[in-house]
């Protein structure tokens, strides 16, 4: 065995990041880790190169104990890394990137000839010809992948883990990736592949390692695993077609309030055609990684769509900005919420009417008599758990933040409001609360998008169900379709268009 991981844990304060953990990489393969967020992907990768030190366990390398210190420290013993976003330096050229540090010399000084001529054979061995002495950020990023490759290989040789190495790549540039993975493969590296893409984790892999929780979960070939199982294995249980707890008493159709047709941004989400009717839930499944939020964050302008219109009853409508998003009446909560949703030393008043009075104008300052009305009444609404109006919303627990987030929006009335993961970290209690408020609003005539992971959660309050898969909505659900079983083998089917794919999933 080339690597070999047993009962690896890290510690932290307050949480296992890593409990136990086995993992086996052999020679000659390509090995996909796989799981949701806060499975242990990224400190499995950290404690394996050396960025994190383990609190228990033991690494082995063709059979000898390791335990690297440093990324550098990983780099010589022959484990090499390769992330997302390209890490090397774009203002230099190709051969410049390609030999940092190793630069071969003569007479003391750089050798630029030969510094050509081996950043020329180096990416020979991926048959790619390009003009090496051309800054690096001057060609696609896909390119950049295979000399960021290219160059983890050169300084490491034995093990190359690529962690989300096409997440921002086209259909033809991962193909362009995976021919130098392949041959990598051949030469007998041993790769470990990091990817929420499960066409491309198919494709690609020879075994698959799922973890959850810290935990290892199971090992298993890529060519005898079923995918609805991978899911469930991903996802931690077994989603039977009766999990409807309490839907929403109507699932009839609904007048169109608005529609996005070709809406979409490269790299970002293909282009979709979506249509959110007055007073519904429109749910949005999928697994991480499937563009999910990159959908919420294209359609409130966080991203701006680059093809396609968003329209409403009145015409077209424009959506280049937050701002432009927040006039026409939209609203967002983050998934993230306290990095993206709430000022952790400002009170629970501020964070209510930040949203109001930055629609106002910081000229125009909400009366204070105002604010402490609105506070105190969403205080009330919301329940939210607190001594009083003024005390600091980071010392709230998750939910009751959450709860804060979403009296943030309420506050501005709007139409149209997309709650993203709007339960993830809080108690049960808070999650019963924040689904009981998603019916009483669209009780009270708004339209909500609401990404979820939880599909139980998803089931029970949505209208209609829309799937997406890599970055592309690939089925819709609507009335009795909507189900566990049926959202997860959407997920799950490979290929086909979003009609093909709902007739299998059906």
């Amino acid at each position: 065995m080339l690597l070999s991981i047993r009962s690896l844990t890290k510690v932290f304060p307050g949480t296992r990041a890593l409990d136990g953990v086995d993992f086996d990489l052999r020679a000659g393969e390509v090995h996909a880790l796989l799981g949701e967020n806060g499975a242990g992907k990224s400190t499995l990768i950290k404690c394996l190169t050396g960025a994190y030190q383990r609190s228990e366990g033991t690494i082995s390398l063709d059979g000898v104990e390791i335990a690297p210190r440093s990324t550098v420290e990983a780099q010589d013993l022959g484990i090499g890394t390769v992330y997302q976003e390209v890490n090397l330096l774009p203002n230099l050229t190709v051969a410049q990137n390609l030999l940092f540090g190793r630069e071969p010399r003569r007479l003391g000084l750089i050798d630029a000839r030969a510094l050509r001529r081996e950043a020329r054979e180096m990416l020979a061995r991926y048959r790619l010809d390009i003009n090496v002495d051309r800054d690096l950020g001057s060609y696609s990023v896909a390119i950049q992948q295979i000399v960021a490759i290219a160059r983890a290989v050169e300084l490491s040789g034995k093990v190359l883990i690529l962690d989300e190495p096409t997440a921002s790549l086209d259909a033809r540039e991962v193909e362009m990736v995976f021919d130098a993975v392949r041959s990598l493969r051949d030469k007998g590296l041993g790769i470990v592949f990091v990817s929420h893409f499960l066409d491309q984790v198919f494709e690609i892999s020879d075994r698959i390692t799922v973890l959850r929780n810290g935990r290892y979960v199971t090992t298993a070939e890529t060519a005898t695993l079923d995918r609805v199982r991978l899911i469930e294995h991903m996802l931690g249980r077994t989603l039977a077609d009766d999990v409807l707890h309490s839907p929403p008493p109507d699932r009839g159709p609904r007048p169109a309030m608005l529609s996005f047709k070709g809406y979409g941004r490269k790299g970002v989400i293909e282009p979709f055609d979506m249509t959110i009717g007055q007073g519904e839930v429109l749910g949005l499944a999928g697994l991480l990684g499937s563009g999910r939020t990159e959908t919420a964050e294209v359609m409130f302008g966080l991203r701006p769509a680059q093809t396609g219109e968003a329209r409403d009853t009145s015409g077209p409508v424009s959506l280049g900005s937050p701002r432009a998003a927040i006039a026409q009446g939209f609203g967002f909560a983050p998934e993230d919420r306290k990095t993206d949703g709430i000022v952790a030393d400002l009170s629970i008043r501020e964070n209510i009417i930040l949203g109001m009075q930055a629609r106002r104008g910081w000229t125009r300052p909400i009366p204070r008599a105002e604010q402490n009305r609105l506070a105190d009444d969403f205080i009330k609404r919301l329940d939210i758990r607190t001594s009083g109006r003024e005390k600091r919303i980071g010392e709230l627990s998750g939910g009751n933040q959450q709860k804060v987030v979403l009296a943030r929006w309420l506050a501005m009335n709007p139409r149209f409001l997309i709650l993203d993961e709007p339960t993830r970290g809080i108690d049960v209690g808070a999650h019963a609360e924040i689904l009981r408020l998603i019916h009483e609003l669209v009780g009270q005539g708004m339209s909500l998008l609401v990404i979820s992971s939880e599909l139980d959660e998803l089931i029970a309050v949505s209208n209609r169900v829309i799937v997406l898969r890599d970055r592309a909505q690939v089925a819709e659900l609507t009335g009795a379709e909507i189900s566990g079983q049926a959202i997860m083998r959407a997920i799950a089917t490979p290929g086909g268009t979003a009609a093909e794919t709902m007739e299998r999933a059906g």
